[in-house]
């Protein structure tokens, strides 16, 4: 099974924690150059130095807010000049602050479909034309299980991970023919800070303890279990590599088998 990426670059945007950081991980073990993308200059500095260099591979950082899409273009566009061609493209956002959905303003969708769907497909237009002329492209979209299943609290989200995955399954049938793949990745309860926010937010719309939201939400698991990052990294890394070249234009739920749906 071929699973090596040596020779190829991977841009990994969200990159200097959780899943994103836990992705540009493996895809450097895999022999990968990596390029961060996030907006903290100083963690991106701290983490870049972090990759293995073992494979001979060349790490870089590019810093821009993804609440800003026009700040995510020039930063991309500057780039390009000097790295034109970039083979993996990882899509990975944080995600709106959650609430019931029917107490949502109008410009909370707006601003969440910026920052997820917008600088997704802004990221495409300029790296898909290398990839084709590559003959090799992989676009790993991380999301979420409420792809499938919506969560409770999270109606904001819900609503926009949706729309990338619908996004998402477009593009696959218009870039196959190229060599370039593109999947969703949809993490479950995974121990990140994202996690966290809604462990609290739980808990304090329910009136328990912090510690009896986590004992309940991992009784829904049948792994009996919170996700690790790094297992959601290693689903994103497999994606990208010559063995997944049949593998397009699905989702891939991560969560130890929570999701009711198949």
């Amino acid at each position: 099974m071929n699973l090596s990426l040596k020779g190829k670059t991977a841009l990994v945007c969200g990159s200097t924690q959780g899943i994103g950081w836990a992705s540009a991980v493996e895809l450097a073990l895999l022999g990968a150059n990596v390029t961060l993308f996030a907006r903290n200059e100083e963690k991106l500095k701290e983490a870049v130095e972090k990759l293995d260099t073992t494979q001979g591979q060349t790490h870089r950082y590019l810093v821009a807010d993804f609440a800003q899409t026009e700040q995510v273009k020039a930063a991309l566009d500057a780039y390009l000049v000097e790295n034109p061609v970039v083979h993996i493209l990882i899509n990975n956002t944080g995600g709106p602050a959650g609430g019931p959905l029917i107490d949502a303003k109008p410009e909370e969708f707006t601003k969440t479909f910026a920052a997820h769907l917008i600088n997704n497909q802004q990221l495409v237009q300029a790296l898909v034309p290398a990839m084709k002329e590559a003959g090799y492209g992989r676009i790993v979209n991380i999301i979420s299980t409420s792809v499938k299943q919506p969560i409770v609290g999270l109606g904001v989200s819900n609503t926009i991970r949706g729309a990338v995955a619908q996004w998402a399954k477009s593009l696959s049938l218009e870039l196959g023919s190229f060599g370039i793949t593109v999947n969703n990745v949809l993490p479950g309860y995974t121990r990140t800070a994202r996690l966290e926010s809604v462990l609290n937010m739980r808990a304090e719309s329910s009136g328990k303890s912090k510690e009896e939201v986590v004992e309940q939400m991992q009784r829904e698991i049948p792994t009996q279990r919170f996700v690790e990052p790094e297992e959601v990294a290693a689903a994103v890394a497999f994606l990208c590599t010559p063995a997944a070249t049949s593998i397009n234009g699905i989702n891939v739920p991560v969560d130890g088998g929570k999701t009711g749906s198949l």
